[in-house]
């Protein structure tokens, strides 16, 4: 798989029917490795360890409904109320980020109204802030660590 601009891990991988599985902690069972799935995985793992969001508080592809219609968000981070705080749109490194992804990403929060949006290709990271008041977001240098 491809390298990314995210730490690296140790992951646990396995092949089956000639397909490479990658143990998903958060799930916790094997999911088959996708270029999406794997920007998914360091994703995770770098909120965990280097952002030090606890693993209880991060549900993987939750699925949500919007307009009747049933989605997924790739990363939801609660924060200690239970509540949506952050939501991460991962795409493969091969995808280009761009409005459309943004789009994607804000019809979600229309329905979570989370804190923080975050879009990955694994590559290029893009972090924002909401500001309901004024119905934008702010663009981050870096997502803040749990506190």
């Amino acid at each position: 798989m491809q390298k990314l601009n995210l730490p690296t891990y140790n992951f646990k991988l396995k092949s089956k029917e000639n397909k490479t599985l990658i143990f998903d902690k958060f799930r916790k069972k094997y999911i088959v490795l996708t270029p999406e799935e794997w920007v998914r995985q360091h994703f995770s793992y770098f909120l965990v360890e280097e952002k030090k969001y606890p693993i209880s508080l991060i549900a993987i592809e939750k699925q949500l409904s919007i307009n009747n219609i049933q989605k997924r968000s790739d990363i939801l981070v609660f924060n200690n109320k239970g509540e949506p705080d952050i939501i991460v749109e991962c795409k493969a490194p091969s995808v280009t980020i761009n409005q459309s992804t943004f789009d994607q990403i804000a019809r979600y929060n229309l329905k979570l109204k989370a804190n923080f949006l975050v879009v990955t290709n694994g590559l290029h990271h893009f972090y924002c802030k909401m500001d309901f008041e004024n119905e934008t977001y702010i663009f981050l240098k870096d997502l803040p660590s749990y506190n």
